[in-house]
């Protein structure tokens, strides 16, 4: 716990850091303030569910802001390996050392050739030797995507906030991280894993706060577009499309209509920009068999 100690008096309470969310342009309702304050508080990894686009990786880049510490983000992907997110050695450097020696006729020693300068930290390592004074954040994005193995690895990682390097022993975190661990639920966890961690599930946010965050993310934007553009997309979810729209697609769906000089969401300019927040192309023709002109009714 030395890494989460000297949070108490940076985030003394979930009502300071949701203020402090909200100055990173991160707004965050009081349930989720509350999982994230934990998080950081007591040292607990925190498990984010939700549908894509819903603002659960903007939520551990807004903690890591709100602390003041760096983001360490690992995307996982299907066949991610320990060794990939862990470390690995300086292949071209170490046998540039090699060719050195030998032209000095020398035969180097294994230990020079794995020594510390020869280690590159990837992401999980990075976030165990993180110097402080602060504790990193580690996003752990998409973990469902890895598999069981992977996944076995990371529990007992996250357990012990330490790591073994053969060659150059324990390396133990002075400052573990605080963890944030995201999914889409494209599988299901191992409960192991679920009872190591905090949970919160982000749903999707009403029109009113979808319409406040693109305000906030799109400040240049004619004033009624963002109620309009929140409840566009709204309308859409309601849809049976492939990929219902997220604040994400939200957001990009207003910074295009800003872009092409739209003051207003319409039929016309709906079509026009459609690709911005429908991602698939049956998604664009349930919408064009609606018709855009009954996804974009009212001004918000």
């Amino acid at each position: 716990m030395t890494g989460t100690t000297g949070l108490a008096e940076q985030l003394p309470d979930v009502a300071s850091l949701l203020r402090t969310l909200d100055a990173e342009d991160y707004l965050a309702d009081p349930p989720l303030g509350t999982a994230l304050f934990l998080a950081a508080r007591m040292g607990q990894p925190l498990l984010i569910e939700g549908e894509p686009g819903v603002g659960k990786t903007e939520a551990a880049k807004a903690l890591a802001g709100a602390i003041g510490t760096p983001l360490i983000r690992l995307q996982c992907y299907e066949g991610l390996t320990s060794a990939e997110a862990l470390y690995e050695w300086n292949y071209p450097r170490q046998l540039l050392a090699i060719r050195l020696a030998e032209a000095r006729h020398e035969t180097p020693r294994e230990a020079d050739l794995f020594g510390p300068d020869y280690l590159l930290a990837r992401p999980l390592l990075a976030a165990i030797e993180h110097p402080g004074p602060r504790p990193a954040v580690l996003l752990i994005d998409e973990v469902d995507r890895g598999d069981d193995e992977f996944e076995a690895f990371l529990f007992e990682l996250l357990a012990e906030s330490a790591v073994t390097i053969p060659e150059l022993g324990t390396r133990r975190a002075k400052f573990p991280p605080v963890v944030v661990l995201t999914s889409n639920r494209t599988r299901d966890l191992h409960d192991a894993l679920k009872r190591r961690c905090l949970y919160h599930w982000i749903d999707y946010p009403g029109a009113g706060r979808v319409a406040e965050i693109i305000r906030r993310r799109v400040p240049g934007a004619a004033a009624p577009l963002a109620g309009q553009v929140a409840n566009g997309v709204a309308r859409l979810r309601e849809l049976d499309l492939a990929k219902p729209p997220g604040v994400a697609e939200a957001i990009s769906w207003t910074a295009a209509l800003h872009m092409l000089g739209a003051e207003k969401l319409d039929e016309q300019s709906a079509e026009q920009t459609a690709g911005a927040v429908l991602k698939y192309s049956e998604d664009l023709q349930a919408a064009r068999e609606t018709g855009f002109g009954a996804l974009v009714t009212g001004d918000g």
